[in-house]
Order: C-alpha cells, then structure tokens, then sequence
C-alpha cells in the first residue's frame, strides 16, 4: 500500500535522463529520491555495472522507493540523509566521483498527499510539516513559538508574501487565545488577515504562508548553495548536476552559483586582463530554466512552477 500512495508522476522525467544521459554509463546520485520516479527513468537506461544511489531523508520514502526499485537489484541503493550531506553519506560508501546528480527541489508528492504530514492547506492535519518526521522542529513550534517579528521575516523572505505584517500579526493574536493546532485552523486564519482583493486570487491565500513555514522547518535554504557546490564537486569530468526547483526563492541560489561554475573570475570587469587566477569549472547546459510543456501540464498539474537548470563539469 505504501509503494502505491508514493506513486508519482516524476516532473520533466524525459528532458532529465536527456541531460543525464544515463547510457553512458557510471555512477549516477538522485539526491530526492522521494518516490523514486526519476530513479527508476535513469535506472532504466544503466547499462550493466552502473549504479544509482538514491538519497532521501523521509525513512517511508526510503521504504517505498526501495520496494519499487527492488527489480534493478544491486544497480540501486538507497541512502537515509540530507543531500547536502550527499559527499559523507557517499564516502560512507567509498564513493568520491559521481558522473550524473539529480535534485528534485521541495517537498515530494507522497508528502503533500499525506494528511497528516501537515504540508496541505486543504487537509486537517496537525502543523507538522516536516520533511524528516524525526527532525526536532516542526510548524506548531514556529506558529506558536517563534516572535512575531521573525514570522513576519520568514512568511515575507520565504514565502513572499506582500502580507506578511498582517499575516503574522493575525497569527500572533490568535494564538494567545490558545495555540494553533491544524493545518485548516491556520489557513483560515491566514485567509481572513488578507485584504478581500488577494482572498480572490486563483491561489489560495495560505499557500505563501505554508510554503514559508514548509522552507524553515525543514532548513531547505539554509546551506543550498554549499550543496550545490559540494554536487559539483562530486561531479567526475564530464559529469552533470540536474536540478529542479519550485520557487524563484531555490532558482535564483541555483542559476547564481551555476553563474559562479561557469565565469568564476572576481576581477574588476573592466580590468584590462584577469588577474585573479580563476577558471571555469562547468558549463551550463541551460542557458534559460527549461519547464513543463503543455501536454505534461495536462497530465501533471504540479509541474506548473518547475523549472530545470542544468550543469556539465569540465
């Protein structure tokens, strides 16, 4: 039963084994294994001996991608950690060169479809929210918790909310009347401390709100950019890093620091010639964000905020 609620449809799953180019063979990573639907597209085109780890954080994750992927036998294994601790739990198993890293930015659709993980604004559910149900820090404790001037900061900054005053203010007051349970009671609250213009919009009101409680509880911020460059490290020459993001918050960390791969020079661009020694290291294969084209938005409805950049290492 686990195996079939994990199923999902994988996001740009044809443009990724295109860039990846798992025929070539060798050692490829997906860092979100979630529910192990790109993983099982590269494992499919793995010639003999070539091998993918997967990486996933959430232990059902782990549980149901293993049991899908059980039929590519020792092609696979699955790795329980954080993919920006992806070089340890790699070296762990004497792994250092990596030829192909897939990240699958955000939360994983088995999570949203959970209940009770608390991710959705449409389900009553305790405020959880987190990606790893063992982590100490959930959303009851930055609702009912955190100041009210650090909420403000986190559903602006994260969550982009223009509202963010009046939506943590909201929060702040009805919490001292007692604190704040459910994933519906929070919604609603949210929707209410809009003015009626923005409660109109196609999207619904909690869904800035959510997506900033979502991006602290579980730190996906926090340290992207160093994983990026410690994927980019792994990379052997010729090797290429994937990424799909969901929000322009984790695109604009992964097209700066690709930039920084690509023109890593930190002269003065005027300076007559380049002094500071340093050379680029990858290419970008993706010189705009690649997305979902209208036949796979019909099919997926998700795929609607991806965007893919990708990288090769030289």
């Amino acid at each position: 039963m686990t195996t079939i609620r994990f199923h999902h449809i994988p996001i740009l799953r044809d443009t990724v084994t295109e860039l990846l180019d798992p025929a070539r063979g060798g050692i490829f990573v997906d860092g979100t294994l979630g529910g192990g639907g790109h993983a099982e597209a590269v494992l499919s085109l793995l010639p003999e001996g070539s091998r993918l780890y997967g990486i996933d954080r959430d232990s059902a994750a782990i549980e149901a991608a293993s049991a899908r992927l059980a039929p590519f036998g020792e092609a696979f294994s699955a790795l329980r950690g954080n993919f920006f601790d992806m070089k340890q739990l790699l070296a762990a198993k004497g792994v250092f060169g990596v030829d192909g890293i897939l990240l699958d930015l955000g939360v994983s659709s088995h999570q949203i479809d959970t209940p009770e993980r608390g991710f959705s604004y449409h389900e009553e559910a305790p405020l959880d929210m987190r990606m790893d149900p063992s982590a100490p820090l959930s959303a009851y404790d930055v609702v009912n918790g955190y100041p009210q001037e650090e909420l403000q900061r986190i559903i602006r900054d994260y969550g982009e909310e223009r509202y963010a005053g009046r939506v943590a203010s909201a929060i702040v007051r009805e919490r001292e009347k007692a604190p704040l349970n459910s994933t519906t009671e929070l919604a609603e609250i949210i929707k209410l401390a809009l003015p009626a213009p923005a409660r109109r919009e196609p999207q619904h009101p909690a869904r800035r709100t959510f997506q900033a409680l979502r991006i602290e509880v579980n730190g996906e911020l926090d340290g992207l950019k160093e994983a990026m460059e410690n994927a980019h490290d792994l990379l052997n020459p010729g090797g290429i890093l994937a990424v799909i993001t969901f929000h322009s918050l984790e695109d604009r960390i992964v097209k700066q620091t690709f930039k920084t791969f690509e023109n890593p020079c930190t002269c003065d661009p005027h300076a007559p010639m380049c002094t500071c020694g340093k050379t680029p290291t990858a290419k970008v294969l993706t010189k705009k964000p690649i997305v979902a084209d209208e036949a796979e938005l019909r099919e997926n409805s998700r795929a609607h905020s991806a965007k893919l950049r990708a990288i090769k290492k030289l």
